[in-house]
């Protein structure tokens, strides 16, 4: 591999560290910008094993002499940055000392036949990648955002995420309508009526419906479903968090088909 591009930056103006300032603080910059910045080894060790080759590596001054050469020779370019200045740009509360900037991937077509999570408006960026993560580990390749999701690509959302964005379909910002495109069965979520989880035979593959984390999945999307589950709660609570009830919902859909 032909070594990277080595670039040293001292100063706060420079266009790339405003770029990366942005990226980092604002959940909507990747679209305006087309690129997408990952904090830390964990995130950036989660593409490179996924095949993403990054546009450009960052590293802090002290730690650039010391980097495994995995980390200084992935990215076509790379950045050697002041550790005051890094810092400041970190969205974390002990900054990293390095990260990569990657190129937004272009949205892909809908699967028709894909095990698919459907995230009907849910805000917290928390939830949203939490669930992209259950996602992965439980085979649903496709994940669908419609509008009013939080930003799948933001900062928040990435690290919850903990790299499942690299082995997922992702689209969003799409109306319900992207949803006719599906074959496979809907499968609503609800805290009050439907089949229970543990009772019913779950058809697979399928798209589970998750919706807002206070007033559930819309009475539209709903409406589509094929089947509407609800998850026995012994202990008396009134719902579950949405992350919580993707989790056990997936889980239960992989060992199904397992079984």
């Amino acid at each position: 591999m032909t070594a990277p591009e080595v670039s040293h930056v001292s100063s706060r103006d420079n266009p790339l560290l405003k770029d990366l300032r942005k990226l980092a603080q604002d959940p909507g910059a990747y679209r305006k910008l087309g690129r997408l910045w990952l904090e830390g080894d964990h995130l950036c060790r989660a593409a490179l094993a996924r095949g993403v080759r990054p546009a450009i590596g960052v590293f802090s001054a002290s730690f650039w002499p010391v980097a495994p050469a995995q980390w200084t020779q992935a990215a076509v370019k790379t950045i050697v940055i002041d550790d005051a200045l890094l810092a400041a740009l970190s969205g974390l509360e002990s900054p990293a000392p390095m990260g990569f900037v990657l190129d937004l991937p272009p949205r892909p077509e809908l699967l028709t036949d894909a095990a698919t999570v459907v995230l009907d408006r849910l805000q917290d960026a928390g939830n949203v990648g939490s669930i992209l993560r259950s996602a992965s580990s439980f085979g649903f390749t496709q994940v669908v955002a419609l509008k009013g999701t939080a930003a799948l690509w933001a900062p928040k959302v990435l690290r919850a995420g903990m790299g499942a964005h690299f082995g997922l379909r992702l689209i969003e910002g799409v109306g319900a309508e992207v949803l006719d495109g599906l074959a496979v069965p809907m499968v609503a979520t609800s805290s009050h009526h439907g089949e229970w989880l543990h009772q019913t035979r779950l058809p697979h593959p399928c798209a589970w419906l998750m919706g807002h984390e206070g007033q559930g999945v819309s009475p539209e999307l709903e409406a589509r479903a094929r089947h509407r589950i609800r998850i026995a709660q012994p202990g008396g609570e009134e719902s579950l968090n949405v992350a919580a009830a993707a989790a056990i919902c997936l889980h239960a859909s992989a060992a199904g088909a397992a079984g």
